[in-house]
């Protein structure tokens, strides 16, 4: 692992990624197709007219499956009751969502649901809650939590009123499985975005796909990155927030204190062979901070942090 660019002390920050360099002129050999989809701004372009269809129904499927906001999903089901006998790919989600939670040392957690909802953010009716409101919170919060048991992939919680919330991962894993969907039809050049999350398919008219990072007021662009079937995970504080007496509370929690992380980064771009990788760690860095984040993703083979990008303190 190698970090490619410097942490730069900005106010400007680039984040939210979706315009591909040379691909955005009029280009009849390319397809392309935006739809919203799991809550975000999705994109596919590729030569193969097939393509859009092909991923967009993999992405829905794995929405079905995973989205906290449909009462009918597996994870729905997990939420309301606190056990689940779930099927082979959401039992593995959780699984590798655990498992990283460990390699993390619990900046990444995926039980901080309640924590969302407690800070409005579920139904975005923001509060600040007290000290006490939190430490009772964090009781149902911890990765420990989860109990798995591999011989009939069923899940439990062993505390009443937890709740998970893969919105770290889903995303990362969507876009996964749409590229292995291609592949399996045949089409060996693509490029799907989800949200930020990035998977690029093979060459584009027998180059690189060129991404370029845009930054959050979409006049400009800092950076772009040559990607060939590797993925990319662009995160950002500045894109779910609120402000109360000055100070701006992000939507990423620490899982230890409760509390929005305010540790010091403004925006990161993870890159590794994977987008569930890249997703997961790039919410982990942003707990950890930039000295711990990099030491981390140093550990993880095929990743890299492209970028990581910092402000200057008002409040968190």
């Amino acid at each position: 692992m190698r970090v490619k660019h410097q942490v730069f002390g900005v106010r400007c920050l680039v984040l939210g990624v979706w315009c591909i360099l040379g691909g955005c002129n009029n280009q009849p050999a390319l397809h392309k197709e935006s739809r919203v989809i799991m809550g975000t701004f999705a994109g596919v372009i590729s030569p193969d007219e097939r393509a859009a269809g092909i991923a967009f129904a993999e992405i829905r499927r794995i929405e079905k499956l995973l989205s906290k906001y449909d009462p009918d999903s597996e994870v729905s089901k997990l939420n309301s009751s606190g056990e689940l006998k779930a099927s082979p790919e959401t039992y593995y989600i959780i699984k590798k969502s655990k498992a990283f939670s460990a390699e993390s040392a619990g900046a990444f957690d995926i039980t901080v649901a309640p924590l969302v909802e407690l800070w409005g953010f579920k139904e975005k009716n923001f509060r600040v809650p007290a000290k006490e409101e939190i430490a009772s919170t964090l009781e149902r919060v911890g990765s420990d939590k989860i109990i798995l048991n591999d011989a009939d992939n069923s899940v439990k919680f062993s505390v009443s009123g937890m709740s998970i919330d893969l919105g770290a991962v889903a995303k990362g894993y969507a876009v996964d499985c749409a590229a292995r969907k291609l592949k399996e039809s045949g089409i060996s050049s693509a490029i799907v975005n989800v949200g930020g999350e990035v998977y690029a398919l093979g060459l584009k008219s027998g180059k690189p796909w060129v991404v370029a990072i845009r930054s959050p007021d979409k006049k400009s662009f800092h950076g772009k990155l040559e990607l060939i079937d590797r993925a990319a995970s662009t995160s950002g504080n500045y894109e779910q927030f609120f402000i109360k007496d000055n100070i701006r509370y992000s939507h990423i929690f620490d899982p230890k204190t409760g509390m929005p992380v305010d540790s010091g980064i403004r925006g990161i771009t993870v890159l590794a062979d994977d987008c569930l990788t890249a997703d997961s760690l790039a919410t982990a860095i942003f707990v950890l901070g930039p000295e711990k984040g990099i030491a981390l993703a140093e550990k993880i083979s095929g990743a890299e942090v492209a970028r990581v990008i910092k402000e200057k303190k008002r409040g968190r």
